[in-house]
């Protein structure tokens, strides 16, 4: 990693704007990946996070899937600004869908009824915790990415044209690639609004 580690926590933002003209290989965000679900903490490590990666034609398939769920409920007069997005994302060099397994959530749920509300809002956490470790790794690699939700409305037409379990819930969507546009400025609130320290 050519990045302290605080440099890319620094340099991690929403990018919209990407292409697929990168450096960096398939092989090498299958690995990142595979490396990110290996090390990034799960309650009871129960390792319920999923991940379908998405390149070429799978990429286009799910931006499709996108346009055409919310073609069919925006008003056609503001439909242009929400296709312009998505055909950005579409332009990219792939795309992630984090999913957790509620048949991971339900065990835990059986086997440890003392925390049974808790498995749902811990399994999240765990789902953010995976989103943030992959999308800094991609920052330190050069790349842009952005985390979108068009979940639960693509949920059942992702299902099935990617023919995935029904016990996978769709938690968010990766488009990531090469930037080609800076973000936008981030207005950072005072830090002592923040950060309490009691010494």
């Amino acid at each position: 990693m050519s990045k302290d580690f605080f440099e890319v926590i620094a340099a991690r933002r929403t990018r919209y704007s990407i292409d697929n003209k990168v450096s960096i290989t398939q092989a090498r965000v299958q690995e990142i990946l595979e490396i990110a679900l290996k090390n990034t903490p799960t309650s009871f490590n129960s390792q319920g996070g999923r991940l379908v990666l998405l390149f070429g034609e799978h990429n286009q398939k799910l931006w499709d899937i996108v346009k055409n769920t919310l073609k069919a409920i925006v008003p056609a007069d503001k439909f242009a600004p929400t296709e312009k997005k998505i055909n950005s994302f579409a332009a990219g060099f792939g795309a992630i869908l984090f999913f957790e397994d509620q048949s991971v959530v339900e065990k835990l749920k059986t086997q440890l009824p003392t925390y049974k509300d808790s498995f749902e809002p811990w399994a999240q956490q765990s789902s953010g915790m995976l989103q943030y470790v992959i999308w800094a790794a991609f920052t330190a690699e050069g790349l842009g990415a952005s985390l979108q939700h068009y979940n639960p409305l693509i949920d059942a037409e992702v299902a099935k044209v990617f023919n995935l379990p029904k016990e996978w819930r769709l938690i968010a969507q990766m488009p990531f690639g090469n930037p080609t546009a800076e973000p936008f400025n981030k207005v950072q609130q005072p830090i002592e609004t923040r950060l309490k320290v009691f010494k």
